[in-house]
């Protein structure tokens, strides 16, 4: 089974998007902070990220380049969640590595087909 750590501080969130991810037949890993998500990450290597940007100590950029030079989880898909929307926010987050920018408020639907997306291109390569 695909394995997707979802890390954002705001709880409600947290469980919406486990919840629509659990749905569509992938483990999630639910984490509410930066360092919980760099942990998590290194101790259960999931398939892919969803990072919130702004959570409180490390930061989605910085949980995004963590991951990034770390041998054993340079390979995990990323995406940035965020309701940072400006342009440098985004140049931001593809610039520490993410694979995909999604802004809040987002639909669930679409975020899921996404994460899809990436999983089905990520298993052509």
């Amino acid at each position: 089974m695909t394995t997707v750590l979802v890390a954002d501080d705001d709880a409600d969130i947290r469980d919406l998007v486990a919840l629509k991810l659990e749905q569509a037949g992938l483990e999630v890993l639910a984490v509410g902070d930066g360092q919980m998500a760099v942990e998590t990450a290194r101790a259960r290597h999931p398939t892919l990220a969803v990072l919130d940007v702004s959570m409180p100590g490390l930061s989605g950029i910085d949980v995004c380049r963590m991951l990034r030079a770390d041998p054993a989880t340079a390979g995990t898909l990323i995406i940035m969640l965020t309701a940072r929307v400006q342009e440098h926010d985004v140049e931001g987050g593809f610039g520490a590595g993410a694979d995909d920018y999604v802004t809040k408020p987002f639909s669930p639907r679409e975020l899921v087909s996404r994460i899809q997306e990436l999983l089905a291109r990520a298993e052509r390569q």
